[in-house]
Order: structure tokens, then sequence, then C-alpha cells
């Protein structure tokens, strides 16, 4: 059995392979390298609350979307877990780096990003998530892992 990795802390840096992380800033600040630059222009916009229930934290599949800059954060605050691999990478468990994103925080992911999750601890949790109306539908592509990740807070 494979010891569970520990997820590296989310830092811009951190991220930037895959995306922007999206800090808190003042109402007012002009645009910046910590805001995320959008492309939702393959399609219709879809800003909605998907309510997660609990699972493990094993990554057993990952997927991408290439047609837009996917957005997620938690709805109430607190920490949560996502797997990500760069676009042009081929998903592995030597490719994919488990991050904890700190509540607060918005995850902004390159078009074709690798990701799986969002995960988090307890029995269910709600996100905010940002993309395409049809992205689930025609622009989803998942590769299942031949061993699971494992991971742990």
């Amino acid at each position: 059995m494979e010891t569970p990795r520990t997820p590296v802390p989310a830092t811009p840096e951190a991220i930037a392979p895959f995306g922007t992380l999206i800090e808190p800033s003042e109402d007012g600040t002009p645009f910046g390298p910590a805001d995320a630059a959008l492309d939702l222009s393959g399609g219709t916009p879809r800003l909605y609350i998907m309510r997660l229930p609990g699972r493990a934290l094993r990554i057993a599949a990952i997927t991408r979307h290439r047609r837009v800059t996917q957005c997620l954060a938690s709805a109430t605050g607190r920490d949560w877990f996502i797997g990500l691999a760069a676009p042009e990478a081929t998903p592995s468990a030597e490719t994919i780096t488990v991050f904890r994103i700190p509540g607060g925080r918005a995850l902004a992911l390159r078009k074709g990003c690798w990701h799986a999750g969002p995960f988090f601890e307890g029995e269910e949790a709600d996100f905010l998530n940002l993309e395409l109306s049809d992205t689930n539908e025609t622009d989803h592509d998942t590769v299942r892992l031949p061993a699971p990740i494992l991971f742990a807070p």
C-alpha cells in the first residue's frame, strides 16, 4: 500500500504552471498579476454552486477541459485539495501534484490543465464553479490512473 502524500501548500508561485491562485484584495484594486485572466469565449459561461458529497482523499482519475479557464472556490471558506498536472503533461502519479488550497482563495485553471477534485475533509461541501454551460458534455477528457494517489491532510 502506498504511503499517502502530504499536499503541497498552494502559493501563487506553486500554482503558476497550472493557473492562478486568486487571493483576497481590496475592492477597487486595479487588475494585476494576482487576478485571473479568464477565457470563457468558447461558449456560454456558467457560474454555479456544486454540492459535493464527502469522499476518500484519493485520485483515481484526472480530467481536463481544453476550451475554458475553469475556476473553483470553496463556497464556505474551508480549506480544500486538488490534484493538478500541467496541460502539456501526460497525467501520471509522477506529473500530478496535490495542493492544499486555503479557505478564502479561488483557483483559475489554465485551459487544458489536468485536475482531480476538489476534495475536502467532512461529509459534504459546496464549491463555486465557473466554466462553460456545456463543459461536462463537450469538453471533458478523463484519464484513469493505473493506481490511485492517496493523500492525507
